[in-house]
């Protein structure tokens, strides 16, 4: 059993890890070919809407997936019950989303939101639909199915984004890109179950799934709220043209790496429910599973930080070097959340959703207060108040959970101090010595940046702690290779 489990999450690691990479990949090629055909106000309409978009999709999944997953067993009608309980609650959303388009435009003042509201009420439909299909492959562990499901629909959606935006779409583009990539994803994971639902059945038990549900969704719309308190900010007092220079920062730094972490969830979380009774094993996944996430990503994230502005003129062009310190703050933010992010597995798996609400509650009001504060300076102070609140919410966490459950608090602490430390001495030389240099191109610098990076680590790897945690790394490496090779 303990070895078909590791086999499969290290299989499962692979292949969604490899999927992810192809999504992010097609996401940068979005980012880059896109911005050079549509404008910062097209994307400032677009995030408008997409800020209500996802605070319904948390109503619209109701955590209802996470409860399918994690649940010990579940019937066919259960799986059905869910079906209609999540589609129904798309349905409702897109009639509401649908029928505020005209108050939202005025509200707003941008009459164009009227019709990209209505149009993409849409995608609560396809995705209400698509909930529990989703729900039945993870709890499979189909990952390679997944995988080539959402890396096709990433494909066909940016696809007609493309053709859209060089026939002169402008904004439409970007929407012709949420529905079809909602529509190909629906069709993907109804061919990867191949079965309708059956009709609602009465007396079937869904206490437990709702209730679960009912506190995950709560403490989910708290993070969303206030994840997208910036963008709201930004949005209302600065309008639209700065919201897209805002939105597109924020996608070349925050969205991949929610691209990273949602895959990693729908491995540990089905694999990490199976063993939660083997306290110590559980223990020893979960911080094998910070190293994995934290020591890669930091490092990515601090080379951003220092390469912020090549990476900007490469990938955006000249016309969007305004966004560079927002590049930066948003790298630094990403360092910290990506370290208190194993810490969600344990409340999902162990279905402490109530207690998630409460944390999430304490954090967010964090978050507002910081952004808040911030939004006194501008666009670049949002986004300081963005970067400060999760570097204050990160020690809190560990804590907090750590009064409702058995977790390795002070090896995740250690590690985590470790992560922070390496980062930081790498991203710190490389900043010492791009500043020494004279001016060259961004290919260049970024590679310069790239090596004092890798030459840091290699001198840290005389430090004994710092050789433990990279032998760890080097081992769960290995274990990947040989199941993918499997």
């Amino acid at each position: 059993m303990a070895g078909s489990l590791a086999a499969t999450a290290a299989r499962g690691s692979v292949v969604m890890l490899t999927g992810q990479g192809m999504r992010i990949l097609l996401q940068f090629l979005s980012v880059v070919t896109l911005a050079r055909l549509l404008s910062p106000h097209d994307y400032g309409l677009i995030a408008i809407v997409a800020v209500l978009i996802g605070v319904g999709e948390i109503f619209r999944d109701f955590g209802l997936s996470s409860a399918a997953v994690r649940a010990p067993e579940l019937s066919r009608a259960q799986s059905g019950n869910l079906f209609w309980i999540n589609s129904a609650i798309g349905l409702l959303l897109a009639a509401l989303l649908f029928g505020l388009a005209g108050p939202l435009a005025a509200f707003l003042d941008q009459e164009e939101v009227y019709g990209i509201a209505r149009a993409m009420s849409v995608v609560f439909l396809l995705n209400g639909a698509t909930t529990q299909y989703r729900a039945l492959i993870v709890r499979g562990l189909r990952f390679r199915w997944l995988a080539g499901v959402d890396v096709l629909a990433a494909a066909f959606a940016l696809a007609v984004a493309l053709l859209s935006a060089l026939l002169g779409w402008e904004y439409w583009a970007l929407v012709a890109q949420q529905i079809t990539q909602a529509f190909v994803v629906l069709i993907g994971v109804f061919l990867g179950v191949r079965h309708l639902p059956g009709l609602p059945r009465r007396g079937v038990p869904m206490a437990s799934f709702l209730r679960f549900g009912g506190n995950l969704v709560l403490s989910q719309l708290v993070t969303y709220a206030t994840s997208n308190v910036d963008t709201a900010v930004v949005g209302v007092v600065h309008g639209a043209s700065p919201l897209g220079l805002y939105n597109r920062a924020y996608q070349l730094v925050v969205t991949p790496l929610s691209q990273i972490q949602s895959p990693i969830t729908q491995v540990a979380v089905p694999i990490l429910a199976k063993i939660q009774e083997d306290r110590p094993r559980f223990s020893a996944y979960i911080v094998r599973g910070q190293f994995a996430l934290g020591y890669p990503i930091s490092l990515g994230l601090a080379t951003v930080a220092v390469a912020a502005e090549p990476f900007t003129v490469l990938l955006l062009g000249e016309q969007w070097t305004a966004a560079v310190p927002l590049l930066q703050l948003f790298a630094l933010a990403g360092i910290a959340r990506n370290l208190a992010y194993v810490g969600y597995w344990v409340y999902v798996v162990r279905g402490l959703s109530a207690s998630l609400f409460r944390y999430s509650m304490v954090t967010g009001a964090i978050k507002v207060l910081c952004v808040v504060i911030g939004a006194q300076w501008g666009v670049v102070g949002v986004a300081i108040g963005f970067a400060i609140a999760p570097w204050i919410a990160w020690p809190i966490s560990l804590a907090w959970l750590s009064r409702v459950t058995d977790v390795p608090t002070r090896s995740l602490y250690a590690g985590a101090l470790r992560i922070i430390g390496v980062s930081g001495l790498s991203a710190g030389m490389a900043a010492v010595v791009v500043a020494a240099l004279p001016p060259l191109p961004a290919l260049a610098e970024i590679a310069i940046v790239c090596g004092v990076v890798l030459a840091m680590l290699g001198a840290l790897l005389t430090v004994p702690a710092f050789r433990r945690d990279a032998r760890v790394l080097k081992e769960t490496v290995g274990l990947l290779r040989h199941r993918s090779a499997n």
